[in-house]
């Protein structure tokens, strides 16, 4: 009998991040360690202190460090796993007592033919929430909820983790007042926030019409023929959601609707958490845990029903909640060896030579330079604010050695932490884990629109350069 050959295999999610981990490990062999100064600026944010750069002792990750840096890395991240547990613990009560599917049925309804108008709409409303408040992880709840909801509608999981995903990640890039980004990073280069509102609403309303007819042009394609999905074929593991023709015969009781209205409450009170009380993960957990309480006893569940419910929700965000604290592990390994800083110093080297030796299109040149720096910058250093702290009172000076305006320099900051989200590792990880989907597939998905998006950010910062943003 003729042996099958066996044709490549996609590895598992976690193997290739374990792999990049070992990739990581590697460099603290070969990349010098080296560190900044840092000090606390007036705002009280620890920052990097200027020209403080010196070359340490290697410190490279032995083996067994390996496995610390991951145990490292959930611990570190243990309380933005237990929110998406909570945060998805809420909306399961809802679809098990019957509110997400009354609500959403209600919405089928109203559209009619017309609901492939969820995609813009859910986009932009995202996407502004990103841009204004800094909304962006609290959103990782919603995810597998909105995958189901697309499958229901005929669409793929692709298409429903892109309406949150990409939506509030093209929104949060697009920063108009966003504090953990712009707020941040003018804060420390000394400039006044906020700052051109005008041209940054105008950048949020061009990368969401972008990221929208992107994601849309997909979609249509998919609902057409669903062979042209990049998940045709791939069994998928979903959270339970009604089919198109159920939702369209859900209609909301009297329950439906006081769960609804908490609903809007809720998402009322987390707007005004994080804009006026400072509230983030720890406080936004426990709104979740409230509202999942009061919202199933208030559809009609028993204390055992709630439970049940929370149990099934916390199984089925398992495998994405694991991506992220193991996702962490790269980062630790990073830092624990040693060469972040160093990193960052070599990749700010050329941007200073620049500034000494370019022609007249030097601005146009160091401006550019500064948006490619900033984009590898976000593949080792993920948080916004965190990068913002550790980049902009390098970048800051910089800019006035190459001859860009501080502003500029703010931008191309705000665009390579944000955008470069979607493409670089940690961003593909994260959220074909929350999808369960292979990784590959979302970055075939996502790539060509990252590439996209990258020849609207050189465009930008150019027209920024022009008009002496």
């Amino acid at each position: 009998m003729e042996k099958k050959k066996k044709g490549f295999t996609m590895p598992h999610n976690y193997v290739i991040v374990f792999c990049i981990i070992l990739l990581a490990t590697l460099l603290t062999y070969i990349v010098p360690a080296g560190s900044y100064q840092r000090e606390i600026n007036d705002d009280g944010r620890e920052v990097v202190v200027e020209g403080s750069f010196e070359y340490n002792e290697q410190t490279p990750v032995s083996p067994f460090g390996i496995f610390e840096a991951v145990a490292q890395g959930f611990n570190e991240v243990a309380n933005m796993i237990f929110f998406v547990v909570f945060a998805f613990g809420w909306v399961n009560v809802l679809i098990v007592n019957g509110t997400f599917n009354a609500m959403i049925g209600g919405v089928i309804r109203k559209l009619g033919t017309k609901v492939e108008l969820l995609i813009p709409v859910l986009m932009m409303f995202f996407g502004i929430l990103g841009s204004t408040i800094g909304i962006s992880e609290e959103t990782y709840g919603l995810v597998p909820v909105f995958v189901s909801l697309a499958v229901a509608l005929g669409y793929d999981a692709i298409v429903g983790g892109a309406m949150v995903y990409i939506g509030v990640a093209t929104g949060f890039a697009s920063a108009t007042l966003n504090p953990f980004t712009i707020g941040v990073a003018m804060g420390i280069a000394g400039v006044e926030y906020p700052y051109g509102v005008l041209f940054r609403s105008i950048v949020l309303v061009t990368f969401e019409i972008v990221a929208i007819i992107y994601v849309w042009r997909y979609a249509r394609k998919v609902y057409k023929d669903p062979t042209k999905s990049l998940l045709y074929g791939t069994k998928l593991e979903l959270p339970r959601m009604a089919s198109r023709d159920e939702l369209m015969n859900t209609y909301a009781n009297t329950r439906h609707k006081l769960c609804g209205l908490l609903f809007m409450v809720a998402m009322g009170l987390m707007v005004y958490g994080t804009t006026q009380l400072g509230w983030y993960i720890n406080e936004l957990s426990a709104l979740f845990i409230i509202m999942m309480i009061i919202s199933g006893f208030v559809g009609g569940m028993s204390p055992n029903d709630i439970a049940r419910s929370f149990v099934q929700a916390a199984k089925d965000m398992m495998f994405g909640t694991m991506i992220i604290g193991l996702s962490r592990g790269i980062v630790v390994v990073l830092t624990n060896g040693g060469v972040i800083d160093t990193i960052v110093y070599g990749l700010s080297l050329p941007l200073e030579h620049m500034g000494h030796t370019l022609g007249a299109l030097s601005e146009y040149i160091a401006a550019v330079g500064m948006l490619i720096v900033q984009n590898i910058i976000n593949c080792f250093i993920g948080s916004g604010s965190g990068q913002a702290s550790a980049v902009m009172p390098i970048m800051a000076p910089l800019s006035d050695i190459v001859g860009v305006s501080r502003q500029v320099a703010v931008l191309a900051f705000q665009f390579g932490d944000g955008y470069s989200n979607m493409f670089w590792p940690s961003g593909i990880f994260l959220i074909s884990g929350l999808m369960n989907v292979p990784a590959n597939k979302w970055f075939k998905f996502v790539a060509p629109l990252f590439g996209i998006m990258f020849c609207f950010q050189v465009l930008f910062v150019c027209i920024a350069v022009a008009i002496g943003f």
